[in-house]
C-alpha cells in the first residue's frame, strides 16, 4: 500500500495538497510495471514537500550541482532494479520510496506562463516526480518519450489536460 506523508511550507496556501499528492503518485505507479507496489501489504511511502524556490536551489546546488531553482526535485531511495522485492525485502513491511520536493514560486510561475491552474501542474510534477523515483528520466529522446507517455496517461486517469500540449511560444 502507498501512503504520501506531505510537509507543506510557507508560501504554499492552504489546499487538499495531500490528496492530489495520493492520487498523483497512485496514478503514477498504476501507469508502470510497478503497479504491485499499489498493493504489496508493505507500506510504501513517499514524502512529499511543498517548499519555498530558495530551499529547492539550495538542494539543486548541493545535490545537482546546478545554483538555481527548480519546480521538482526528486530523491530515490530504491535502486530501480531492486522495486520488485520491495514486499520480499522488506524487513519492517516499511520502505520510503523517496522524496519529491517541489518549488512554490516556480510552480505558480510556470502555471501562470501556461494557463493553467497550480493544482494540476502540481500533479503532473508530483507524477513527474514519482516516475523518477521508480527509475525514470528525460536523459535521451526515447526516455523522455516514454516517460511523457506515462505521464499523460497518470494525468488523463485523474483528468489532467495533457501538458505537453500546452506550449509556450
Amino acid at each position: 500500500m502507498i501512503h504520501v506523508e506531505l510537509t507543506r511550507e510557507d508560501p504554499w496556501p492552504e489546499a487538499a495538497w495531500q490528496q492530489h499528492a495520493l492520487a498523483a503518485v497512485r496514478a503514477a505507479v498504476a501507469h508502470t510495471p510497478h503497479g504491485e507496489l499499489l498493493t504489496t501489504p508493505a507500506a510504501v511511502e513517499v514524502s512529499v514537500r511543498l517548499t519555498d524556490d530558495s530551499e529547492v536551489q539550495a538542494l539543486n546546488r548541493q545535490y545537482r550541482g546546478k545554483d538555481k531553482s527548480t519546480n521538482v526535485l526528486s530523491f530515490p531511495m530504491v535502486q530501480p532494479d531492486l522495486l520488485d522485492t520491495v514486499s520480499q525485502n522488506s524487513d519492517d513491511g516499511e520502505l520510503l520510496l523517496g522524496d519529491i520536493v517541489l518549488a512554490h514560486g516556480v510552480c505558480a510561475r510556470e502555471a501562470a506562463e501556461r494557463g493553467i491552474a497550480v493544482g494540476d501542474h502540481f500533479t503532473h510534477l508530483v507524477v513527474h516526480g514519482t516516475l523518477h523515483l521508480l527509475g525514470y528520466d528525460h536523459m535521451t529522446d526515447n526516455d523522455g518519450d516514454a516517460m511523457e507517455e506515462i505521464e499523460r496517461a497518470a494525468l488523463a486517469d485523474l483528468g489532467v489536460a495533457d501538458p505537453y500540449l500546452i506550449r509556450e511560444d
